[in-house]
């Protein structure tokens, strides 16, 4: 008999040795050493989006749609708030309070969710409502990643109406060439274009710098606006108007979520060097420069453009537009790195996931999220026509993110002690700010906010319905499975004959007999010397050292369990995985390895209990046009047995 009281363990955990004080201050020197060439890449990748609102961000406040009188005390109001959304959203909450809440050493909100350990909770438990409302926020996230390229780009081009309303006709097309080259391009990888992001991105703020001083040196009493009861008096003032002019407010702070999300690309130190060494004081000098460009002459529609020279205008509109297709760059990278930890914690169905750099893990090539944004932001460009048409459409999937972040943070602060009381305080300053801003931007959702809304339901329509069909379609297959201590049991007494090699079987982490395993030998009456069942463990971490991937179970009759346990950031490789066996005793050649994987084919049926009919045939499209098992693990496909088998839902 084969059981649980004969296994054994043939890998554990490796003790690691407690570092020396030495050795540990040695580390900080040389982590020291690489925040400046850290922070120049942030530049980059972190602050391309927060980087080029200065192109519409005050023009939309103080020009766009609702906003208010044209005068020196309504702009004065208007660049106080700015210049304290900057510091309170930004520098308080994302940089001193957010960011502290990482996932070993990664950040963003599917990371946020994860420390929470929400994704076997009981529905309607409180960590249930946090998972769905955190996997809510990823969602927006996609409608903001097809707004951020659209918006950013058309911007820049329209600053050739500065120089002559001739180019008006073909600014649209000329963003619809650029974003169509943009994602061309995504399938060759950013590894060679990225190096220039940082260093271009330097020149940026240095040219905001320099035209926001060349601008205050003209009108210096916009520099009074420093003082917050100017915004407070501005609101007070204003009472309604004043509060709908937030939602344009707000779009000087939208590349708050990416400050966190990218936080594990290059830590929290060399962001916080980038920001408050460069980044913000050449934000707030450049829409300090453009409001004293207001203030002499508030009749401009284009404040930014309007502080360079005549002959700076077209090298300007020319950096300008550099500038928005690294912020776009920066969010597509993103996009593909949030659909992969969707995907690998269970969120999403597998996707053909390219690899584009040896060196660089977070370099991602995602083909099919890759056409649906640019269709999606083409189409974007097109319908709206204008970057003051899109500022309605773009601030209300953010706002709504930063709430919940807000909220999420909450219960991770809790989760990791502290002090009700400092966490309570921090969530209600925080999260008074975020909802301001997230009802001011709610009251744009007619003239185009309804936009991302629409793409969050429909992601999270299709995210639900996957989690809930896997559940649904594991339970189906394991309904009449017995436990595998049975099936070896069985085995020991039948003695089937045996084949030379190894037959890898994947399956869920329970101990039940995988029904491939049942069918294959109820078919054909054999099995080989050794059998593997595999199964590939997703962890609420980013990554998981090599050290800590394997636990290898020995059952006895030539079976063996491999767990393998991979963070939600990393790329599973089967092949690697059983080459890596070897060094913990089990031997497996990989000339004689045959991979078993079945392929179901789904049939909804509304005579048997399950989810709603519909979803049911949504669930078992998703299912069909799926990633096929052997290329998300990486198993050679000539080495793979497909057994199929039809599952009512």
């Amino acid at each position: 008999m084969a059981g649980t009281d004969r296994a054994k363990t043939l890998a554990a955990k490796p003790e690691d040795s407690e570092p020396s004080e030495q050795e540990k201050q040695a580390d900080h020197a040389a982590q020291r050493k690489r925040w400046l060439p850290l922070s120049l890449g942030a530049l980059g990748i972190v602050y391309g989006d927060i980087g080029t609102s200065p192109i519409y961000a005050l023009r939309e406040a103080y020009l766009g749609h609702g906003a208010v009188a044209a005068n020196a005390a309504n702009l004065l109001g208007i660049l106080s708030l700015i210049l304290w959304s900057l510091i309170l959203v930004i520098s308080g909450k994302y940089l001193l309070y957010v960011m502290r809440a990482s996932n070993n050493g990664e950040g963003g909100i599917i990371a946020l969710v994860a420390l929470l350990n929400p994704w076997h909770a009981s529905p309607g438990s409180s960590r249930h409502v946090l998972m769905i409302t955190g996997l809510f926020g990823a969602c927006l996230l996609y409608g903001d990643g097809t707004i951020t390229p659209a918006i950013s780009v058309l911007s820049a081009i329209e600053g050739l109406e500065t120089v002559t309303p001739a180019f008006e006709p073909y600014v649209v097309p000329i963003t619809v060439g650029i974003l169509i080259a943009l994602f061309l391009l995504q399938s060759r990888g950013t590894g060679g274009i990225g190096k220039l992001f940082g260093p271009v991105m330097l020149i940026w703020f240095a040219t905001l710098a320099a035209l926001g001083i060349g601008g205050i040196v003209q009108a210096p009493q916009v520099l009074t606006a420093v003082n917050p009861l100017l915004g407070v008096e501005f609101l007070l003032t204003h009472q309604l108007a004043g509060f709908l002019v937030l939602g344009t407010i707000f779009l000087v702070v939208t590349g708050g979520e990416a400050l966190y999300a990218d936080m594990g690309h290059f830590g929290i130190n060399p962001i916080r060097i980038a920001w408050f060494g460069l980044v913000l004081p050449a934000l707030v000098l450049n829409y300090f420069g453009q409001g004293a460009a207001l203030l002499a002459n508030p009749d401009i529609k284009q404040p930014f453009y309007e502080l360079a020279p005549n002959w700076a205008m077209i090298p300007l509109v020319v950096l300008a537009t550099v500038a928005t297709i690294i912020a776009s760059q920066a969010v597509i990278s993103g996009v593909f790195s949030l659909t992969r930890q969707a995907v690998q914690l269970g969120q999403l169905p597998r996707m053909n996931i390219v690899q584009t750099s040896r060196k660089e893990y977070g370099q991602i090539y995602i083909p099919t999220v890759n056409w649906m944004l640019m269709i999606a932001t083409i189409a974007l460009v097109v319908g709206f026509g204008s970057s003051s048409n899109l500022a309605a459409a773009y601030g209300v999937a953010v706002a709504t993110d930063m709430v919940i972040t807000t909220i999420l943070a909450f219960f991770v602060a809790r989760r990791f002690n502290w002090h009700p009381l400092a966490a309570a305080l921090m969530t209600v300053l925080f999260l008074t700010i975020d909802l301001a801003f997230a009802g001011a931007n709610y009251f744009k959702i007619p003239d185009g906010g309804w936009y991302p809304l629409v793409i969050a339901a429909l992601l999270f329509i299709v995210m639900s319905t996957w989690r809930g069909g896997r559940n649904l379609l594991k339970m189906r297959l394991h309904q009449d499975t017995a436990p595998i201590e049975d099936f070896i049991a069985h085995v020991e007494q039948e003695s089937p004959r045996r084949l030379r090699g190894t037959a890898v079987f994947m399956t869920a982490n329970k101990p039940q007999t995988p029904p491939m395993l049942y069918r294959h030998l109820e078919h054909h009456e054999v099995l080989h010397k050794q059998v593997v069942l595999l199964t590939i463990l997703t962890e609420d971490v980013p990554r998981v050292p090599a050290s800590e991937r394997l636990q290898i179970e020995e059952y006895g009759q030539g079976f063996y369990r491999v767990i393998a346990s991979y963070g939600f950031m990393q790329t599973v490789n089967v092949p690697v995985v059983l080459k890596f066996c070897g060094e913990f005793g089990l031997d497996i050649n990989p000339d004689n390895v045959t991979y078993y994987v079945g392929r179901e084919t789904l049939i909804p049926s509304a005579d048997v209990p399950g989810m709603m009919l519909w979803r049911e045939k949504l669930f078992a499209y998703l299912s069909r046009n799926s990633a096929r098992a052997t290329a998300f693990y990486a198993i050679p496909h000539e080495r793979v047995v497909e057994l199929g088998i039809q599952v009512e839902l």
